[in-house]
């Protein structure tokens, strides 16, 4: 399974909103141009994310985007559901996709378990748990964050 441009960038942008909002709002220019996303794109994600109350726009001369809740509370799976990336590894699974096969399928419980172990994963990472990494080398992975994928 790989996950669509959108649901990278959303991760990467919120995950860098997480680590440069300490002492205020972040322009989404600033985010854009430290990870080399276009500005505009950015900003459609971030409708959507502020839409799901994962971060919130301060308006004024200083102003720019905040996480809505703590970092330790931002789980990856709800970063990437917000920005309408299904986490199901077929789309009959996802409801994109209607199939007529579906109550006879002999491989669907298999990919709904692969569906479900990927929610579970993902929602087992939060934005604090990969902060001090990324803040220490400049670069993040699963093992650096505790977590294994056998877990």
């Amino acid at each position: 399974m790989r996950l669509s441009t959108r649901a990278h960038y959303a991760v990467r942008a919120v995950l860098d909103l997480a680590l440069h909002s300490q002492h205020g709002p972040v322009a989404i220019q600033e985010i854009a141009r430290r990870q080399a996303i276009s500005s505009s794109y950015l900003e459609q994600l971030f409708v959507k994310l502020r839409r799901g109350n994962l971060i919130r726009s301060v308006r004024g001369s200083r102003g720019g985007y905040q996480l809505a809740r703590p970092a330790a509370q931002v789980h990856l799976a709800s970063i990437i559901e917000l920005v309408d990336e299904p986490l199901q590894p077929v789309a009959c699974l996802d409801g994109q996709k209607d199939c007529d096969l579906a109550s006879e399928c002999l491989t669907q419980d298999i990919w709904r378990q692969l569906g479900d172990r990927i929610h579970s994963f993902l929602s087992s990472i939060t934005l604090d748990q990969l902060m001090p990494e990324i803040r220490q080398n400049g670069t993040t992975t699963h093992r650096a964050a505790g977590i294994s994928m056998e877990d």
